[in-house]
């Protein structure tokens, strides 16, 4: 079986200081430095992953924490497939700040069929003890990531190594579903459009026509 070559991009973000440039380092190179200075702009990390017959090569582009009040993020987000967004459990301004880095990737991300970008919440610096507000939102983390259309939350450390693959893997899984969906939704459409083409009358084809359309719409 040939073997395929994927280029996935994938954003990390989230405000100043909570992790973003750590997490990467943790899972492209597995180490931590407690000294990294704040990113300026953007940053880029390289992960080559063989899985089966595919090599993904996967794209992590560090978003400084400030971008969110420039005009450039829409240049960054380009072409993405996926992201995390950060929050810092010691600090619980930048939970808040979660929900407007979330609107801004929806506003700015087009995905086919009209649904949400494929995003996953990174409650990062688990190994410290969490700030008080952080610990009463936990409670209802499910619904708040329900509520944003993120398709999972994971506490992480990158000091201490804690779920950093697991999550990866998981953004990497909810691609992969979205990808299969959207091509069995063009291979419907393609099928439909096919039985059309082959409805003889106008009158038939005209009401075919609309039951694609309302079909799709369910799709």
């Amino acid at each position: 079986m040939q073997q395929m070559e994927h280029r996935y991009k994938v954003l990390v973000i989230g405000d100043l200081g909570v992790g973003k440039t750590s997490i990467i380092k943790r899972y492209v190179h597995q180490n931590f430095s407690a000294n990294y200075r704040a990113t300026i702009g953007v940053d880029f990390a390289l992960k080559v992953l063989n899985l089966d017959q595919d090599t993904i090569r996967l794209q992590l582009w560090d978003i400084a924490g400030q971008e969110r009040f420039g005009n450039m993020t829409r240049v960054y987000y380009r072409d993405a497939l996926g992201a995390f967004v950060v929050f810092d459990v010691t600090r619980s301004c930048t939970f808040e700040a979660v929900r407007k880095w979330k609107e801004d990737l929806d506003e700015k991300v087009r995905v086919p069929g009209g649904k949400r970008f494929t995003a996953v919440l990174l409650a990062n610096k688990c190994d410290e003890e969490k700030d008080d507000a952080i610990n009463n939102i936990f409670s209802s983390m499910e619904q708040f990531c329900s509520e944003l259309g993120f398709i999972s939350c994971f506490e992480t450390s990158a000091k201490e190594n804690i779920n950093i693959d697991e999550a990866v893997n998981c953004l990497r899984r909810g691609r992969h579903d979205a990808h299969r969906d959207e091509g069995t939704r063009m291979l419907m459409l393609m099928l439909m459009m096919l039985l059309l083409m082959m409805t003889p009358s106008a009158t038939s084809r005209a009401r075919y026509a609309e039951s694609i359309i309302t079909k799709d719409q369910v799709i």
